[in-house]
């Protein structure tokens, strides 16, 4: 089966593509969701194959909700849009496909037909990796990052991270009023945030650079790094000198 998740602002958009997905034998409808930030909780919960993301949606559109994903554990992604130029860029982004609204049924078998074959690939798991690599690239760094709160999911500001410590697959988010965690890893994440706001300081860490008050120096090249809000970090001799160079800029 194809467990498939639907995400559009326009109920009777999530209607239509409901009902003629429930024609197809092979599909399963997990949900669907009103606005990014719903199907961004969606596809961390329910782990769907497909996803079809409509481009203009509240909170989170499209392609930022396709940036927030771990490429790992991406599912495929169909972009949905009204609008030419998105469809272009969805194309462009290695999605699935995309489909241009106002669109019929033969249209949208034409689609699943091309997501049957990808998930029969042996690259199905780069297929989902390369639309959010490609969503980032289009995007650019993220501004806002999806964190865990509760049972659900809620947007902080990038500006407000004073640091990250890579733990194995997981990394700690720390600002200054809360610790998150997230199921990524510490190169994957600064990829999505963007190395000109973070740096790295050490194999396992990384600080927002405006949020450094000033160095000290230790022994044998390592230095300490204290934040604007006291907390201590080390900086490791292998990133003094990007690091150096950064802050001299």
């Amino acid at each position: 089966m194809m467990r498939v998740l639907i995400a559009d602002d326009e109920a009777p958009a999530r209607d239509k593509l409901r009902r003629w997905l429930a024609e197809e034998p092979d599909v399963q409808l997990l949900d669907d969701a009103s606005d990014g930030l719903a199907a961004a909780q969606a596809i961390v919960t329910l782990s769907p194959d497909v996803a079809f993301l409509d481009i203009r949606m509240p909170g989170l559109n499209g392609l930022e909700v396709a940036a927030q994903l771990e490429p790992a554990a991406a599912p495929l992604v169909v972009f949905v849009t009204a609008f030419d130029e998105h469809a272009i860029k969805a194309f462009e982004l290695n999605a699935a496909d995309y489909l241009l609204k106002p669109y019929d049924r033969d249209r949208l078998r034409k689609t699943l037909e091309r997501l049957r074959a990808r998930r029969a690939s042996p690259e199905r798991i780069d297929a989902g990796a390369a639309a959010v690599r490609a969503a980032r690239a289009h995007t650019g760094s993220s501004e806002r990052l999806l964190v865990p709160q509760g049972e659900g999911l809620q947007l902080i500001d990038a500006a407000t991270i004073h640091w990250l410590e890579a733990d194995d697959n997981y990394v700690r988010v720390h600002t200054g009023r809360a610790r998150y965690i997230l199921r990524r890893t510490l190169t994957d994440l600064l990829g999505q945030l963007g190395e000109m706001r973070f740096a790295r300081i050490h194999k396992s860490a990384a600080v927002n650079l405006a949020l450094i008050d000033r160095l000290e120096p230790l022994f044998k090249g390592d230095h300490e790094i204290r934040l604007r809000d006291g907390t201590v970090l080390r900086l490791s001799r292998r990133f003094k000198d990007e690091l150096f160079s950064r802050l001299n800029r």
